[in-house]
């Protein structure tokens, strides 16, 4: 009974190694290629790319392989890409009407996706929010920045800072792709690169390191997000965090105690954190009657 154990393992083990051979031998030509390394993750690869409309030439191997390289990093941070797609569904509908109004195509809120990964996060070089910008760039784009008001982490107004700087930058470049790599490399950076290199197109530019994966990047993001199965990602509607109803309410004096304001409206000190992050002290002193909205959950707590 053993010997015929025995032999039962050693021929599975034999037609093993055959059916394992025949995946490899059938999979590195015609058809059977594109059926075994794209049904697996995170190997699919896009036929075609995009961003803003403006296609990415990966016919050339140096764009392909770049691109391949961010697909394949980025679909095996499972949890870090989990969480982003997690949280784009309550980032994504502050974000994109925001683009739409301002005329900005809607695959930049990718570029905030990367940014931070729709979190205020703060860089060591000092760039702070969903959209990292730095201060004295926050206060030449109209937001304001100190120790009591810090709007850098409020998602709409430094959305709309980010539209007037990506309108600019495509104003200077005549191309999205370009806008969204100055976004990264400065606009300064890129046009001396472009003036140095004479080539006009983001793909033909030799750039830093950082600048050089910046779009491609947001290409295999963009990629991922739009086709999560495809890369290993199998989430529920469930699973997403879902965006919380609140109201906003106007104030144009000033709050000296934060916790006594939030009991005031329902809710405790943590919460009105987390809704207006931009508030950046215990109070708000507004001497000079500025009008602030500051937003109330209206369930979810």
């Amino acid at each position: 009974m053993k010997k015929i154990m025995n032999t039962n393992k050693a021929l599975l083990s034999t037609l093993g190694v055959i059916l394992i051979s025949g995946i490899l031998v059938f999979g590195i030509s015609g058809d059977n290629k594109d059926k075994v390394l794209r049904e697996g993750t995170p190997l699919y690869f896009p036929t075609a790319v995009d961003f803003a409309g403006e296609t990415a030439p990966l016919q050339i191997t140096d764009v392909k392989e770049r691109l391949d390289r961010e697909l394949l990093i980025n679909a095996n941070l499972d949890a870090t890409t989990a969480l982003i797609i997690k949280r784009a569904n309550r980032a994504f509908p502050v974000i994109e009407p925001i683009l739409a109004k301002n005329g900005v195509p809607d695959d930049f809120k990718y570029l905030a996706v990367i940014e931070s990964g729709l979190v205020n996060a703060v860089s060591p070089s000092g760039a702070k929010g969903v959209w990292q910008f730095m201060p004295e760039t926050a206060k030449e784009k109209g937001m304001e920045v100190n120790d009591l008001v810090d709007e850098r982490y409020h998602l709409e107004k430094s959305t709309e800072a980010a539209c007037r700087y990506l309108l600019a930058a495509k104003d200077r470049f005549g191309s999205w792709t370009l806008a969204a790599a100055s976004y990264n490399g400065g606009m300064a950076g890129v046009g001396k690169k472009i003036e140095e290199q004479k080539v006009t197109n983001y793909y033909d530019l030799a750039l830093t390191e950082e600048t050089s994966r910046y779009v491609f990047r947001i290409l295999a993001l963009k990629e991922i997000m739009k086709n999560p199965a495809l890369y290993g990602f199998s989430l529920y509607g469930s699973d997403l965090y879902a965006p919380i109803p609140a109201k906003k309410i106007e104030v144009d004096s000033t709050i000296s105690n934060l916790a006594d304001f939030a009991k005031t409206q329902g809710i405790n000190y943590k919460i009105l954190k987390i809704h207006n992050p931009w508030l950046r002290d215990k109070k708000l002193v507004n001497p000079n009657k500025k009008k602030y909205e500051i937003e109330i959950p209206l369930s979810g707590y």
